[in-house]
């Protein structure tokens, strides 16, 4: 697991031990800044179900202004700071310890990038991207993986589906709020 392109290119991160978190694949993560290259430059960026937090990380090497990690796990949590650390980022990232839908309900921030990336099949995505909308800034792209075979609503407030694409045993959705659509 590595960190692609930008200020940190080529830097290794730590992997989870375990079953528990479950990194993104890099051509997983090449396709996701591939589609949203001009979203991330100055923006505010947040990471639910960071695990690692190397789709934060790789934000903020590519440019964005600042990353909050937010995950349940307080080891994932751990294992988050000492990525920002090897990169150098800690002073452009924040980290919570709390429940997803929890922090969405209560932060005032407004977020320019949104990624959702939890455990595979619990319906955690659908939880967490009802109250997506309401944090996401005008413009703004929220970026959802799930397994291949879950199904993600065309729209979920003021987001639209702009993609939708399967990589081996993962899909991507990428949605943007309906003021940034053409």
């Amino acid at each position: 697991m590595r960190v692609i392109t930008g200020l940190a290119r080529g830097r290794r991160l730590i992997s989870p031990d375990g079953e528990a978190v479950r990194p993104t694949a890099d051509k997983v993560k090449e396709a996701i800044f591939s589609s949203i290259q001009f979203d991330v430059e100055g923006r505010q960026v947040l990471d639910l179900f960071a695990g690692s937090g190397q789709l934060g990380i790789e934000a903020i090497s590519r440019g964005a202004r600042f990353a909050q990690f937010v995950d349940l796990s307080r080891v994932s949590c751990q294992l988050v700071k000492k990525n920002l650390a090897l990169c150098g980022f800690e002073d452009k990232a924040g980290i919570a310890n709390t429940e997803a839908v929890s922090f969405l309900r209560t932060t005032r921030q407004k977020y320019g990038v949104v990624f959702l990336d939890p455990p595979y099949g619990k319906g955690l995505v659908e939880r967490a991207l009802a109250y997506v909308p309401d944090v996401l800034e005008p413009g703004g792209v929220v970026v959802c993986e799930t397994a291949w075979d879950e199904v993600l609503p065309e729209t979920v407030g003021a987001l639209r589906l702009a993609k939708n694409t399967k990589y081996a045993k993962t899909r991507l959705y990428i949605y943007r709020s309906e003021d940034a659509q053409p």
